[in-house]
């Protein structure tokens, strides 16, 4: 099976995907969503917002994949005093905003929809330093681990908080109790451990530079690298990977991890990065991780590059690494892509298609929101503002966590159930200019 020529899809969370049409396969990549939503302005970003969520992996025919980076140097400090909210009282209430816009966070759709109430609340909350450490255990504690916008919607929040001092970074790593040996017991679940991962990241990626340097404690360190152990839940193992990749954009971080890593025997990313092409889905995504991790950031003495070892005499097909957005990360077989970084990348394939009846499959590696489809040439992909495939007149695309069609950047519901990790293959009728999707269970 081959393909002629391929096109664009964007995706937003963990995916593999096998272009069909004489036999091709392709992988794909997972994506982080957030998107900005001030409470000091309705910006038109509210349901691109949805579209950041970390991590995301996919596989493709000709495809593309997107997400944006949030901006945060415009953020507002945070003052370093104030009253205390530290209350049960005020703990449940906190609990029950953050729910409630994980609940709501799926309806953000409309470029012309204000944040939700909730989030305009917890804005609030945060703009004293109590109160942002009260919003951030709560995100901890509250998040559960099998809603895949959970990690987008920690995301979302800390970047519309107001910037935190240091001090208050470090009286939550105090709060928290960060150590090799585990977090305080209250936050010793892996739910809990997954989120923290997630918080560190965002704070890594919030306060790149000299910050970066000061939060990035001893403890800290070891606290993230003890949870590269192959014995803790993948999730945990995953999370805390991508912290240590944001921590380590500082080269002075970059330099304290290495030579963490380098006192480990054997070294665990050496370990993980055998899971890359495991039959578990959340096994793959952290070998994924850690092969990319040591192919381009931790890179260790006798360990040959991913790249050189792969065999590419049957691939017809692959992802563009010289059509690709600055944060997007390409397989070295070329066929899975990941995003980490919370914007709305996008990639091209090696090739399109300009008649007859095209379709290719995309494995599902998680079931959080991405948008998959096909786009002709002319289609703008504009990673810091948010416009991937599905948003302008030459793209459609669908995305099956929300349940929506996109097309000329407006989207349409479809009564389909909320799809799952598994296979979804995507039909294009260039005769008939007709585009369909299907899964492993449905057509339509």
């Amino acid at each position: 099976m081959k393909v002629r020529r391929v096109f664009l899809f964007d995706i937003e969370d963990e995916l593999n995907a096998t272009a069909i049409k004489k036999q091709t396969t392709f992988q794909q990549t997972k994506y982080s969503m957030g998107a900005c939503i001030c409470k000091e302005k309705h910006v038109a970003t509210s349901r691109r917002s949805v579209r950041e969520t970390e991590g995301s992996n996919l596989s493709q025919g000709q495809q593309s994949v997107g997400q944006r980076p949030v901006s945060s140097s415009s953020r507002r400090s945070l003052p370093s005093h104030s009253h205390s909210r530290s209350s049960s009282r005020a703990g449940a209430n906190v609990d029950k905003l953050v729910l409630e816009t994980l609940k709501l966070i799926r309806t953000l759709v409309d470029n012309e929809q204000g944040p939700p109430q909730a989030m305009l609340t917890l804005h609030r909350v945060a703009e004293s330093e109590d109160g942002w450490l009260q919003v951030v255990e709560s995100l901890v504690v509250s998040i559960p681990l099998d809603d895949p916008l959970g990690p987008a919607v920690i995301t979302l929040l800390l970047d519309e908080c107001p910037l935190p001092t240091k001090d208050a970074i470090l009286l939550l790593y105090k709060r928290l109790k960060l150590s090799p040996i585990s977090p305080a017991k209250a936050y010793n679940s892996v739910s809990c451990q997954r989120n923290i991962g997630v918080v560190l990241g965002c704070l890594a990626e919030k306060l790149a530079g000299p910050n970066a340097i000061d939060i990035l404690t001893d403890d800290v360190v070891k606290y993230l690298i003890s949870n590269l152990s192959d014995k803790l839940d993948p999730a945990v193992i995953l999370h805390s990977l991508v912290a240590l990749e944001k921590f380590a954009q500082t080269s002075e971080n970059k330099a304290t991890i290495n030579k963490c890593l380098r006192e480990c025997n054997p070294c665990p990313l050496e370990v993980l990065e055998k899971w890359w092409r495991h039959d578990k889905y959340s096994l793959r995504e952290v070998g994924f991780c850690a092969q990319w991790c040591l192919d381009n950031l931790f890179v260790t003495e006798n360990r040959e590059f991913s790249y050189t070892k792969e065999d590419l005499t049957n691939i017809n097909v692959m992802l563009n690494s010289k059509d690709v957005s600055e944060y997007l990360k390409i397989s070295p077989d070329g066929l899975e892509a990941r995003c980490d970084a919370s914007s709305f990348e996008s990639v091209r394939c090696t090739f399109q298609v300009d008649s007859g009846i095209w379709y290719y499959e995309v494995t599902l590696l998680t079931d959080g929101v991405m948008q998959i489809g096909w786009a002709t040439k002319s289609s703008s992909f504009l990673n810091h503002e948010g416009y991937g495939i599905g948003d302008d007149e030459y793209s459609m695309s669908y995305d099956g966590c929300r349940q929506l069609i996109w097309f000329k950047s407006e989207s349409h519901p479809i009564e389909m159930p909320c799809w799952k990790a598994e296979g979804v293959i995507v039909d294009l009728e260039l005769e008939w200019q007709e585009l369909r999707k299907s899964t492993s269970n449905s057509n339509y």
